[in-house]
């Protein structure tokens, strides 16, 4: 029985958080005993995990607000549990992690590491600090596990030197996210439109990165040719409480052309309702959890050449430049004049690729797999038989659609 326990920034509904649920949700449990540590509290997610009978332990700290208490929490935590391997997720957490994890004697610290190009100009100076902290000490964890080309090739460039990478990238559930022929018609009657509308969604959370201003730059080209069409806008700080998005979207006079839901619990169901989703991102996209969403839904995907999404999509969608709103306006134009049987096609392309390269089953066994080579040399001492009492059954991976219905992406910070 190998012990994990895995430390992250916090349990909010984001791509970083939604992954480690879904690993912890398939991981063979006859073999693999984890727990989870929040550096801030138990989010949206929490409970979730705690449904798969997976201990979830909070350390208290607030955004921006550095407080060395945490290291002493989380130095309890470690001594109590003795963990094999302590996997942190996301930089906050990989450097407190790797403090805890050396100073507890953690046989094995792995760093998982979500995002790409970051234009740190954008966030928070603490982030900036945080990652030339990290630039220094990335050859003394044990493994750098990064979720996107881009990503590794990125942090590379910045000075990561560690001694072992891979690169496992995000996963996702077949029968979560599939195509669903209902879904147009029940989700237009929601949003008041006809069946036939053109509807095209982006499901981000506002950010920088996301990059809504150019998206609405692009959107508003394509009303004047195509009025009839609409657009949705899903995540968290996108609803009418936005002051600066709401203000935007009158200077483009495009108000009755968008419709803003803020954060959705079940974008499983909205994803198959789309005629196709875009990603408008500018920068610091890894591995993007709402495009292969989109594609196992067997939507048709617009995205901008950041990260790894233009060889997630591959030929089943169309690539952009970054900030580019009348190349995105174009392409918007073009699938929107698709016929239905070609826009069908590329949905149907879309969701094999998802199959055949990213299967959240796929995605777990290298995560198993790494685990077991990392843990392979430690002396049979580390591995009391009085674990084994301890075991829970294990099961078959269950659908992630009867415990998580997921939210947007965010950044993965």
């Amino acid at each position: 029985m190998i012990k994990i326990m895995h430390l992250i920034t916090d349990l909010a509904t984001g791509g970083a958080e939604v992954m480690l649920y879904k690993v912890l949700s398939c991981l063979d449990r006859s073999q693999f005993q984890n727990s989870v540590v929040s550096m801030t509290d138990r989010g949206s997610l929490g409970d979730k995990i705690e449904t798969l009978q997976v201990p979830v332990f909070t350390l208290g700290l607030r955004r921006g607000m550095p407080d060395p208490r945490a290291l002493f929490r989380l130095l309890r935590l470690l001594r109590a549990e003795r963990p094999h391997i302590l996997q942190t997720w996301l930089y906050h957490s990989d450097l407190l992690g790797l403090a805890a994890g050396r100073l507890a004697r953690v046989p094995v610290v792995a760093w998982n590491t979500r995002c790409s190009d970051m234009d740190l100009r954008e966030y928070p100076k603490l982030t900036s600090v945080v990652l030339r902290t990290l630039v220094w000490l990335s050859m003394f964890p044990d493994v750098v596990i990064y979720n996107s080309n881009a990503g590794q090739l990125f942090h590379q460039c910045l000075g990561y030197r560690p001694r072992k990478s891979s690169m496992i990238p995000n996963g996702f559930d077949l029968d979560e996210f599939r195509p669903d022929p209902d879904a147009r018609f029940w989700f237009r009657k929601e949003l008041g439109l006809s069946p036939v509308a053109p509807l095209v969604g982006l499901v981000a959370r506002y950010d920088p990165m996301k990059d809504h201003e150019n998206f609405l730059r692009a959107a508003a080209s394509v009303v004047k040719q195509r009025p009839g069409i609409h657009f949705v806008l899903v995540g968290r700080g996108v609803d009418g409480s936005n002051q600066g998005l709401i203000t935007e979207i009158r200077n483009h006079n495009i108000s009755l052309n968008l419709h803003l839901l803020g954060t959705r619990h079940d974008i499983r169901n909205i994803m198959p309702a789309l005629d196709m989703l875009v990603l408008s991102s500018a920068f610091g996209e890894g591995f993007p959890n709402v495009l292969g969403e989109a594609m196992a839904a067997g939507v048709p995907c617009i995205v901008t050449n950041v990260g790894d999404a233009p060889k997630i999509v591959g030929d089943t969608g169309r690539v952009v430049h970054a900030k580019d709103a009348d190349g995105l306006a174009a392409a918007i134009r073009e699938v929107v004049d698709m016929p239905a049987e070609e826009r069908g096609r590329l949905g149907r392309a879309a969701r094999r690729r998802i199959e055949e390269c990213f299967s959240l089953a796929s995605v777990v066994r290298q995560y198993e797999g790494l685990y077991r080579e990392l843990t392979a040399s430690l002396p049979e001492s580390q591995f009391p038989s009085s674990l084994l009492l301890q075991q829970r059954p294990h099961t078959a991976c269950p659908r992630t659609s009867e415990r998580l219905h997921q939210n947007p992406d965010k950044s993965d910070l």
